[in-house]
């Protein structure tokens, strides 16, 4: 499936708000949990969400390469609040007029990329992550095939040349993906993760 700017910027708000409503069923007890990111419990993947939404968003406005925009939050104390804030941040950084045809600077990708491109990457980021923190907790996720189409495409497309894929990278190892897989899986899976091991509700 291919996507237009203005597509894959609509797809992109979609994913967030998705993440955002997965992220606030989180109730106090669960910041301590296990994710599937490993060594991760569910307050370090939400101050990773909320880092690379500053990135992105002083990225969409030429700053991608001031470190100090891609830095967790040492406040963490209220992880759904902070959260909240970035992702408003970026979606008003990436609904500006011609965002997809402006340089993002991406240090963590090793680069600058086309806006298009890189939403697309920002897209990928919280598909996944949404689902991450859905597996956290055990709920279900709302996407519709529109979204995971993107998203398999997207993921397929992502090479899986050791040297961008493992510790240190954007990218963990892409796992087999068995026959039959729905999109939403082979998209996981693709992306390294493992969905047997986390389902979530239907």
């Amino acid at each position: 499936m291919t996507a237009t700017g203005a597509d894959i910027v609509g797809l992109d708000r979609i994913a967030v708000h998705e993440a955002l409503r997965v992220v606030g069923r989180a109730e106090t007890a669960d910041w301590d949990r296990d994710t599937p990111c490993a060594g991760w419990n569910l307050r370090r993947l939400v101050a990773h969400m909320t880092a690379q939404h500053l990135g992105f968003a002083a990225a969409a406005r030429g700053a991608g390469l001031e470190a100090a925009h891609w830095q967790e939050p040492r406040d963490m104390d209220e992880p759904a609040r902070v959260h909240r804030a970035a992702a408003t941040t970026v979606l008003a950084a990436f609904a500006e007029p011609g965002v997809t045809e402006r340089e993002f600077a991406l240090p963590e990708l090793g680069g600058s990329f086309p806006g298009r491109l890189a939403v697309r990457f920002h897209f990928i980021d919280y598909v996944v992550h949404a689902w991450d923190v859905a597996a956290t907790l055990g709920v279900g996720l709302e996407l519709s095939d529109d979204v995971l189409a993107t998203a398999l495409a997207t993921a397929r497309r992502i090479p899986t040349d050791p040297a961008v894929r493992g510790p240190g990278s954007a990218f963990a190892p892409a796992l087999d993906v068995p026959g039959g897989s729905n999109a939403l899986d082979e998209t996981l899976r693709l992306l390294g993760r493992d969905p047997g091991r986390w389902p979530v509700a239907t």
